[in-house]
């Protein structure tokens, strides 16, 4: 029997090729910028998010968004006024992310630790309707960020000095980023969970520039690669009943490891 013959697996395969889509496309910039592990980061800040909305009892995914905004701001504009290193910051969003998650959710009436499982490690086959909505637009409003400022962005993640002595808004365009990659955290925590989405934000965009010549198709090609990782992880979830998320990113790593193997073989073939 086919898995798409079940509505809720439908819906997390639309997802999955959302997210798998988004995710490396706002990532490649994060790994140009070299703050690889700013997905993370947020990631565990938006877990602060998530147990605030079952405290609330409200939408997780809305808190989250709007926690792990907060967070991405306020890192970025730390960063970029040099009060501490970007690495401290970062440090901050780690501890104090999962600290005030795991605090909120014992607080919460209705709440535990296994609550969050879904969202730690991703719970495709649990999406609804209405989640598959807000995945969609935010998913849709992520790559249209990079379609309409993706020259600006690049020229950004170049050299900021360069771009801002070109004219260019530096620090509209970096807090533009910052937002971006905190609401694609915040849709692909249904998909990997909050604890691997850094992975899909990055190791796409690794494989892809083992084999890409210019940033264009590095972007593409990491958004083919997400997207191949995410359906390929929802299959071997449904058929071996394992985590969507770890799937996911197991499959990524394999598509990596394959495409520096080739990039070596290339190389010495050209050679």
């Amino acid at each position: 029997m086919s898995f798409l013959e079940f509505e809720f697996m439908q819906r997390a395969l639309v997802a999955a090729v959302l997210v798998g889509a988004a995710a490396p496309a706002i990532g490649t910039f994060l790994v140009q910028r070299r703050l690889s592990l700013m997905g993370d980061g947020i990631g565990h800040i938006a877990l602060t998010g998530v147990a605030l909305g079952f405290l609330l009892g409200t939408a997780p995914v809305l808190t989250a968004i709007a926690v792990s905004i907060a967070g991405a701001i306020a890192i970025e504009l730390i960063r970029a006024r040099g009060r501490t290193s970007g690495d401290v910051a970062l440090a901050l969003l780690f501890y104090g992310g999962i600290a005030g998650g795991v605090l909120l959710i014992g607080l919460s009436p209705s709440g535990s630790s296994t609550t969050l499982i879904g969202y730690l490690f991703g719970s495709l086959s649990s999406v609804r309707p209405g989640d598959l909505v807000v995945i969609g637009g935010l998913s849709v409003a992520v790559i249209g960020v990079v379609v309409v400022f993706g020259r600006e962005l690049f020229a950004v993640s170049m050299d900021e000095e360069v771009a801002r002595v070109s004219g260019l808004p530096v620090q509209f365009l970096n807090i533009l980023v910052a937002v971006t990659a905190a609401v694609t955290v915040s849709v692909a925590m249904r998909v990997v969970g909050l604890l691997l989405v850094s992975a899909l934000m990055v190791v796409p965009v690794a494989t892809s520039q083992q084999l890409a010549r210019s940033f264009r198709t590095t972007i593409a090609g990491a958004c083919v690669v997400g997207v191949v990782a995410s359906v390929g992880g929802l299959v071997l979830a449904y058929y071996g009943d394992v985590a969507p998320g770890a799937a996911t990113v197991v499959l990524a790593i394999g598509s990596f490891l394959v495409a520096a193997t080739v990039a070596q073989v290339r190389r010495r073939v050209v050679a």
